[in-house]
């Protein structure tokens, strides 16, 4: 997969599942536009550990459920590098809670990060993507907004929802050559997860056809797939990458 000469931007890529698709795509040849929110170390850890690739990458500090923090995000993009060709809705929170008890605020942030981030970010670089008749945009939806899970109602929403949105779009903007797909993580092994007490991760596990969890590269491997010429066929789909745990139990 080669994306030399590519802009990509990729929401939430201080740490995790995003940091590894920030470094997999400038790994193939990307100029990679990192965001983040709150504390900017992680995100200027991202940059420089691309930088030590030799290739381009800047860090920008933005609020993905806020309109005019995506305009400018977006607009510094194409200022920076005068173009985006690919757009990875990767920022994402938690808020879980058993719906009897599920407050109003812990619906509404997750709702604002996970979904209508996706919404906001997508809005403002098709634009600018249809001008030029090309460009990727890859979401990460979540096997949770497939499946459901117990006390995450407000996450699965957000993640069936990205799934809708991402076919939509793929039928809306397909006449200027541009795609819109999915990826749909399964229990991968990240700091959230790692924090989870031993006997609930082994029961997840136990789950998984695969017998294992995944790995930030293997979401970050199948996003670039996506964004690169070799997926140009493949649009509205939605990629599970979870050991085959949507299946079902074993």
């Amino acid at each position: 997969m080669d994306l030399t000469g590519k802009v990509a931007i990729v929401t939430g890529s201080g740490r995790g599942i995003g940091k590894a698709i920030a470094l997999r795509l400038a790994e193939a040849g990307a100029t990679v536009v990192v965001n983040d929110f709150g504390d900017s170390a992680p995100a200027e850890q991202t940059v420089a550990e691309i930088k030590q690739m030799g290739r381009q990458a800047t860090a920008i500090t933005a609020d993905v459920s806020s309109a005019a923090d995506v305009t400018r995000l977006v607009d510094t993009a194409i200022a920076t590098y005068g173009k985006v060709d690919i757009l990875v809705n990767n920022a994402g929170i938690t808020r879980d809670q058993l719906m009897m008890r599920m407050t109003d605020e812990q619906w509404d942030s997750v709702i604002a990060v996970d979904l209508k981030s996706v919404f906001l970010c997508t809005r403002a670089v098709l634009r600018s993507m249809m001008k030029q008749r090309s460009g990727r945009i890859v979401n990460i939806s979540s096997v949770v907004g497939i499946m459901g899970n117990i006390g995450q109602a407000n996450y699965a929403s957000a993640k069936a929802g990205i799934i809708g949105f991402t076919k939509a779009i793929a039928k809306e903007a397909a006449a200027r050559g541009i795609t819109a797909n999915a990826v749909a993580p399964g229990f991968i092994d990240t700091p959230m997860t790692q924090a989870m007490p031993e006997e609930v991760r082994k029961s997840m596990i136990d789950h998984i056809p695969l017998g294992c969890m995944g790995t930030p590269k293997d979401i970050a491997e199948t996003v670039a797939f996506l964004a690169s010429d070799e997926a140009r066929y493949i649009t509205g789909q939605v990629v599970p990458v979870d050991g085959g745990f949507s299946l079902g139990k074993v």
